[in-house]
């Protein structure tokens, strides 16, 4: 079911006043850097998705409200359309949720295909928090695709902040270990290089790595959502972003 436009702005609202409660908690002392990076990178996705729903919602509206001077039997062709795109959208969905079969037996999807569904999915249970299910997704993407330097930086970082968390040195280190295959995958992604660089940082022992990971991560032009995650570990690192 579509949401509203006023129903989309409220969670951007709410978004928007978790980002700023985690950095004033993080200001505080009442996060760690490590938390505040977790729950910055939650809410930054979840904010890109909700503005891009909003995009979509506001140009919807703009083009239905010309239609309802077209005859009635344009409207009836159009419905029929739109039954069509649905019965597209749940059959997709459901070749996708099962790699490699159809609803038919006689269409698929590609493995690029299957890719995208399953990191869309990922993303989508990352703003949820529901972590389970996003490293299954991201478990998904990297069976197909076992160089896909996304699923292999979320991955890590899921696994690394839940050994953190749990005090797992199994979990931690599965968690390095895929942040530094999407590295060597994705030497130009910036995304890798920052989590990594957080994980350097998290680490006792490690500073000068720490430092000079984000000074790598600084030179691969990241944009302004990485950014606002790495500002916290810059500015104790005395790091300028520009």
């Amino acid at each position: 079911m579509k949401r509203t436009e006023q129903q989309i702005r409220d969670e951007i609202t709410l978004r928007e006043a978790s980002l700023a409660d985690a950095r004033r908690e993080l200001e505080a002392g009442e996060l760690t850097k490590l938390q505040a990076a977790t729950i910055e990178a939650r809410e930054e996705v979840a904010l890109r998705d909700a503005y891009d729903e909003l995009s979509e919602a506001t140009a919807s509206g703009a083009r239905r409200r010309p239609t309802r001077r077209r005859r009635r039997w344009i409207l009836l062709v159009g419905l029929g359309c739109f039954l069509v795109a649905v019965i597209v959208v749940l059959w997709t969905s459901l070749a996708a949720r099962q790699p490699g079969n159809s609803v038919t037996g006689g269409v698929s999807l590609s493995r690029a295909q299957q890719v995208t569904q399953y990191l869309s999915e990922a993303q989508a249970d990352v703003a949820n928090g529901n972590v389970v299910a996003a490293l299954g997704a991201y478990q998904a993407v990297l069976a197909i695709s076992p160089k896909n330097v996304a699923a292999l930086t979320q991955t890590g970082w899921l696994d690394f902040s839940a050994g953190s968390s749990n005090t797992s040195p199994t979990l931690v280190s599965l968690g390095i270990r895929d942040l530094r295959k999407a590295i060597t995958y994705g030497p130009r992604d910036p995304a890798p290089r920052l989590y990594y660089a957080i994980v350097a940082d998290s680490t006792p022992g490690n500073k000068t790595l720490a430092r000079n990971e984000f000074k790598l991560f600084l030179a691969l032009k990241p944009s302004s959502a990485q950014l606002a995650i790495a500002q916290p570990f810059l500015q104790q690192l005395g790091l300028s972003r520009s």
